[in-house]
């Protein structure tokens, strides 16, 4: 993971909706169980969220919801996928393994780590 990766993803996370997105996104069904609709017989936990309903539970406009949304894409934190007119979003889940991984790898103390 380059250095410009890390960097958008914290910057992503730096905000405290963007941040609670990707925790809902982490159980879709249980955070979104109010606007559920199942598109083509897929289940929500498959195809993801739509913007709407991601909006609307955080409490922001449409463009801002829009704009945290491409931010995080971005970073590579989630991925969208379009289906009709609709544009549904999922973690991605092997961007933020890689993060962690990361993370652990350049914050963990050798010291520490050595006298376990």
């Amino acid at each position: 993971m380059q250095e410009a990766e890390v960097l958008k993803i914290f910057n992503a996370l730096s905000n405290k909706i963007r941040w609670q997105i990707l925790e809902w996104l982490k159980k879709p069904r249980r955070h979104f169980s109010d606007g559920i609709s199942i598109i083509e017989g897929q289940d929500i936990d498959k195809i993801g969220v739509s913007v709407g309903l991601i909006q609307h539970k955080a409490g922001i406009s449409q463009s801002t919801a829009s704009q945290y949304l491409s931010l995080m894409q971005e970073a590579g934190l989630i991925q969208a996928e379009r289906i009709g007119q609709w544009t549904y979003y999922t973690r991605n889940e092997s961007q933020i393994n890689k993060f962690i991984k990361y993370m652990k790898r350049h914050l963990k103390n050798e010291r520490l780590a050595n006298s376990e």
